[in-house]
């Protein structure tokens, strides 16, 4: 009888834990600095135009929120622009769109310079 509840009990772990578990979202980061601001713009990609982050996702669908999220943008003097692309267990999220298309932080995105 304990045995039987000892296999019950670690079959109800596994399956509770195997839901608990993120995928892989990782998120690729590109920024287009404003004229002469490339070193403060990169600093969030350790001084790199580039760079992805890994991130807690349960679903490619919440991997897609999160990418949205990452396209917010306060430093409209510092950077003109981000490319954000996510990947969910290795596979292109949305086919590997551009989450911040036409993301409204962005004023000067088709503009020479930010001013």
């Amino acid at each position: 009888m304990l045995q039987k509840k000892i296999s019950l009990a670690v079959t109800l772990f596994l399956f509770a834990s195997g839901t608990a578990f993120a995928g892989d979202c990782v998120l690729q980061v590109t920024r287009t600095a404003c004229p002469g601001q490339e070193k403060e713009s990169f600093s969030k990609c350790d001084g790199k135009q580039s760079c992805s982050q890994s991130i807690p996702a349960a679903s490619a669908s919440q991997c897609a929120s999160k990418a949205k999220s990452n396209c917010a943008n306060k430093r409209y003097d510092i950077t003109k622009q981000k490319k954000v692309t996510a990947t969910f267990d290795g596979v292109p999220v949305d086919s590997g769109k551009d989450f911040c298309v036409g993301h409204p932080d962005y004023p000067y995105a088709n503009k020479p310079d930010c001013r």
